[in-house]
């Protein structure tokens, strides 16, 4: 029933950066947990970020100090800010919600870093 659509993914030189967003269905603070996750091909998807209802973030360690990840309940959106991208960040961007025992997921935004 929940439905959740990622955009912003690009093609970028390394150095760059990029915003995802993720357009939710309901109001992101209805969730108990909203964050991203990344898959790279012949790779096991992995966590990137996450944000919890009282606002505790949690970030991978290589991502830490290069990305902030934030929502706006409001407008229904969670976002994702990428700095000082490098090659080894190409992935699909996947975004995910939690509520409950429930899990859902959007249907990924590609982004390529590369010169």
């Amino acid at each position: 029933q929940v439905q959740l659509v990622e955009s912003g993914g690009a093609l970028v030189q390394p150095g760059g950066s990029l915003r995802l967003s993720c357009a939710a269905s309901e109001n992101i603070f209805n969730f108990d947990i909203v964050g991203w996750y990344r898959q790279a091909p012949g790779k096991q998807r992995e966590l990137v970020a996450t944000i919890n209802f009282g606002g505790s973030i949690n970030y991978a360690n290589f991502v830490k100090g290069r990305f902030i990840i934030f929502r706006n309940g409001a407008e229904k959106t969670m976002y994702l800010q990428m700095n000082s991208l490098s090659p080894e960040d190409t992935a699909v961007y996947y975004c995910n919600a939690q509520i409950e025992r429930r899990s859902f997921w959007g249907q990924g935004t590609q982004v390529t870093v590369s010169s």
